[in-house]
């Protein structure tokens, strides 16, 4: 982050902090950009929580639940679906995919049995923390998915068009089960 002293000076704030991925997912750079790739990489290095529940805190020494201060701060849903989303971006081969499915099992075996995501979990147990559920958190998920899904479509040459309202039919399903209780106009 860049401020403005009272002087008129920039002062630098250089916390890492995995919001640093909007760098490309807002189209200010490409996600193959050298400085976007080495940014990912340290992000990776010094945020990644080396436990046996891993994933990425949000940014350096982030308190907001911290539950330990051995570890960068806890691990976010959406830090680490950006770490997917960058790996997707970059896959030429569907081999170059398998981190990122790595990532999206991650989110799946820390969601509650319901399906529910947490804001955060602990970096030792797992448990949700915080927030839950967390609207940011599924939004993100289901846009990595549908990344990964044009990836593969475009590496491949399959087309997913039957996928393109999968909300609505969802809706409809779900409508269907409840015996009719809403309408699809």
């Amino acid at each position: 982050m860049l401020s403005r002293k009272e002087s008129g000076d920039l002062e630098v704030d250089g916390t890492c902090d995995s919001s640093l991925w909007g760098l490309f997912a807002f189209g200010m750079y490409t996600p193959d950009d050298f400085r976007i790739k080495m940014t990912i990489n340290v992000l990776r290095q010094i945020l990644w929580v080396r436990t046996d529940c891993g994933g990425m805190a949000r940014y350096e020494n982030d308190d907001y639940f911290r539950v330990s201060h051995d570890v960068p701060g806890n691990p976010w849903f959406i830090s680490t679906l950006w770490i997917a989303d960058h790996v997707i971006q970059l896959a030429e081969e569907r081999k170059d995919l398998e981190e990122a499915v790595d990532k999206l099992i991650w989110v799946a075996d820390h969601a509650l049995p319901s399906g529910v995501l947490s804001e955060q979990i602990d970096p030792h147990t797992g448990e949700p923390l915080s927030v839950s559920p967390l609207t940011w958190s599924h939004a993100t998920f289901v846009m990595v998915i549908q990344h990964y899904i044009r990836r593969v479509s475009q590496k491949e040459h399959v087309s997913f068009d039957r996928m393109e309202d999968w909300i609505g039919k969802l809706f409809t399903e779900t409508c269907d089960k409840i015996h009719g209780a809403c309408s699809v106009k």
